[in-house]
């Protein structure tokens, strides 16, 4: 895994940025979504970049920068953001099914969300003492 050079709020499992690289060239640049609903809603999404509307119930977490890949914006919705505020976040892939809806799924794997809480040094990077 590549490790930022500032506080970041996610990145990317070696795997996962990987995969991005593959599906950037099947479906262009691309953005990731994580609602908090239920069953697969509360899986990170990826979508062809503006294809989820994003709106003031949405946090931009960072921007993720896979090497040869178009950054790639994470968003996830506002309320799911007060529960996940001070955890730092990992997105990986894994084999399985996932949503239909998420452009991994016919690749036979799926996003997933691996977290921690953050560090001191991150919560004060982001204010969040």
């Amino acid at each position: 895994m590549t490790k930022p050079s500032v506080a970041t709020r996610v990145e990317l499992t070696d795997p996962a940025a990987e995969l991005l690289a593959r599906l950037e060239r099947i479906h262009g640049a691309l953005m990731f979504h994580q609602s908090g609903g239920c069953c697969d809603g509360s899986s990170p999404m990826c979508f062809p970049a503006g294809e989820f509307i994003t709106s003031d119930a949405d946090v931009l977490l960072g921007t993720l920068a896979p090497e040869g890949v178009t950054p790639i914006e994470f968003w996830m919705s506002r309320s799911q953001y007060e529960y996940w505020k001070h955890t730092h976040l990992t997105v990986d892939v894994v084999p399985g099914r996932g949503s239909g809806f998420s452009v991994e799924a016919p690749e036979g794997v799926r996003f997933l969300i691996r977290s921690r809480l953050m560090t001191q040094e991150e919560l004060e990077a982001f204010d969040l003492l």
